[in-house]
């Protein structure tokens, strides 16, 4: 994975794609603008993201991390060569991983303003509930995977962490409680984590399957065109991991009644 990192200007770099020796980072989850407005791989190799809208909470994110103590950072807008089909079949593959090991996660809500936040607001009504962040397919593994996920207003206000608004994004996502506090997912039922992502929604038809591999701790090759056969592959890893976890199972009892 790349990271991201200021410089002693006061700007932020790509690090060389790090296997191993990867140092602390913090990373960013948001919902995509439209592509026009996304600081892409190459804008900030080119150094031409500046005035894009989304420049603001790259920065943000990284601002965050240094307050935090954090040298380094990582985004899914810049971080990853899109126009590289290995690449970033690697990084969709990696990603769940990615996020479970970042020793903070931001959560950026874009569409939700500090003035119009209030804390003591636990109804269907409150801004949080209205945020399309809770809508999308991504933003599924980027709550569960990291064990910091803290929240922040578009001014870049903090509004709280995954602990301390567990009830609420309990009741919006209907998420377990127990899996949002990081019991291991194989503890919940294929149907359960499958309703997790029921009301979600991706830009790419392909996604709502992609969206899922961590969540499943499935690894498949990415074809964008197939449309629902993606549901249909992710299907059949599923039901192959499931047999696979059984023969295990199988073959420990058997091994315990052996010895």
């Amino acid at each position: 994975m790349r990271l991201l990192q200021f410089n002693k200007h006061g700007e932020f770099s790509l690090t060389n794609d790090l296997i191993h020796n990867v140092p602390p980072y913090a990373i960013l989850s948001h919902t995509w603008g439209a592509d026009t407005d996304e600081v892409n791989f190459r804008d900030l190799m080119d150094n031409t993201g500046k005035s894009k809208a989304g420049y603001g909470k790259i920065r943000f994110c990284g601002e965050q991390a240094r307050r935090d103590g954090l040298q380094y950072f990582w985004v899914d807008t810049c971080c990853i060569d899109k126009s590289s089909s290995a690449e970033l079949t690697e990084a969709i593959n990696s990603m769940f991983r990615w996020y479970q090991k970042a020793s903070k996660c931001y959560v950026y809500l874009s569409d939700l303003s500090i003035h119009d936040y209030d804390k003591s607001d636990h109804s269907s009504q409150s801004a949080l509930w209205k945020s399309k962040w809770y809508t999308r397919g991504w933003t599924l593994q980027e709550l569960i995977a990291p064990p910091s996920v803290e929240f922040f207003s578009l001014e870049g206000e903090r509004l709280g962490d995954k602990r301390s608004m567990e009830k609420q994004i309990h009741e919006i996502t209907e998420i377990a409680i127990q899996a949002l506090r990081g019991d291991p997912l194989s503890d919940f039922s294929v149907p359960e984590r499958l309703s997790w992502a029921a009301n979600r929604e991706t830009t790419r038809e392909e996604d709502k399957a992609y969206c899922l591999l961590g969540i499943f701790g499935i690894h498949m090759p990415l074809i964008y065109g197939e449309g629902k056969k993606a549901f249909i592959r992710l299907h059949e890893e599923i039901s192959k991991s499931s047999k696979s976890q059984l023969l295990t199972f199988s073959m420990a009892l058997v091994v315990k009644r052996q010895f």
